[in-house]
């Protein structure tokens, strides 16, 4: 009977070990996939952090380009919404177009921008007391005088105020590309430089003044 007994206490033993043993296989096994897993999503995340950076950090001039840019666009945009009911060339309804065309996704871009550098977007209407003058904005005597136009008077005001105002972005624009070092920024930068001057060559010849 004793070595009955001990025969069994002995076989319980190894299958509590047994049992321990498989316990902590599995609990091992976990572990390890977990920690696999868990350095899979951390060198993604990782990876994910420093896309942005692979771009550029950005500094205080591509603030300034966005935070300028942004109410330019958005009168550029007003000044082009007036044309299809006021101008009488074909030729300036098409380049208003054009014109919201380019500079609405321009605004939502760097509107984007801000946001995710904890920078404020500026609010719809800053630049009527901060920055009329300023870049080739138009006061809004010039806004009131273009939307009082129309046939032909109103395809040469809109075409002599936005010749200022594509100025003015180029200006800006040059600022950027020299001062700036967030890189889709100073490639933005560099799409207005190219677009904007060719538009105000076209302009200007058909002002007859090229």
């Amino acid at each position: 009977m004793t070595s009955k007994r001990s025969l069994i206490r002995r076989c319980a033993a190894a299958a509590v070990a047994g049992t321990a043993a498989l316990v902590l296989a599995a609990c091992g096994g976990s572990g390890d996939n977990s920690a696999g897993h868990d350095g899979h999503t951390s060198t993604s995340a990782s990876a994910a952090a420093s896309a942005p950076a692979s771009q550029g950090q950005h500094n205080a001039a591509d603030v300034a380009f966005a935070k300028g840019m942004i109410p330019h666009h958005r009168q550029a945009v007003e000044m082009a919404d007036l044309a299809p009911g006021r101008a009488q060339s074909a030729e300036v309804k098409t380049l208003a177009a054009d014109i919201k065309k380019a500079q609405d996704p321009e605004i939502k871009t760097l509107s984007g921008w801000l946001t995710s550098w904890g920078e404020k977007v500026p609010a719809e209407g800053a630049m009527d007391h901060s920055m009329h003058g300023a870049g080739g904005m138009m006061t809004a005597e010039d806004m009131e005088k273009l939307e009082k136009a129309s046939g032909t008077a109103f395809d040469t005001a809109f075409m002599e105020m936005m010749i200022k105002h594509h100025e003015g972005a180029v200006a800006m624009a040059k600022t950027e590309q020299a001062d700036g070092s967030y890189t889709p920024a100073k490639k933005m930068a560099g799409q207005i430089i190219s677009s904007q001057t060719a538009e105000i060559d076209k302009m200007n010849k058909l002002l007859g003044k090229s």
